[in-house]
């Protein structure tokens, strides 16, 4: 199992990436390595209010919460903190089945729907506008009273 990801800012993420390299796309909210389990998996962790976090210090960056790769044959499950990355061993179905539940409900909540995005509406029910944060997002919804 690597030990340790090097951050790279990029405004794209290359095609072939470089093992121990966590590249960091800003522009597009997303950060991108090799599966540290060494099995050449690329993961894709997109950086949302309902995904993952990324904590950058100016010197080290820190992914939260962890990285479970339960789709990929290695089902390798890890965080990435201050750049080095501490293995959490393998998952049960159950506790899978339990993070994509708390993913849901984290969406659910931050979206103000019962459903995920994408997901169809109820009968008769127009879909929930995803409400939108900062001072732009206050603006508007206060100009829509």
């Amino acid at each position: 199992m690597q030990k340790r990801l090097e951050p790279r800012f990029v405004e794209l993420v290359p095609e072939k990436l470089d093992e121990a390299t966590l590249y960091i796309s800003m522009t597009y909210g997303t950060a991108s390595h090799l599966c540290c389990c060494g099995c050449g998996t690329k993961v894709v962790t997109p950086i949302t209010p309902t995904d993952w976090s990324l904590r950058f210090d100016g010197d080290t960056v820190s992914l939260f919460p962890s990285i479970g790769n339960w789709d990929q044959p290695c089902r390798s499950h890890y965080v990435i903190e201050r750049n080095r990355i501490i293995p959490h061993g393998l998952c049960s179905e159950e506790d899978i089945e339990a993070s994509r539940g708390r993913r849901s409900e984290a969406m659910a909540r931050y979206y103000g729907t019962a459903k995920a995005p994408g997901a169809p509406a109820q009968p008769g029910r127009p879909a929930a506008k995803p409400q939108r944060s900062g001072l732009l997002g206050r603006l508007k919804r206060w100009l829509e009273l």
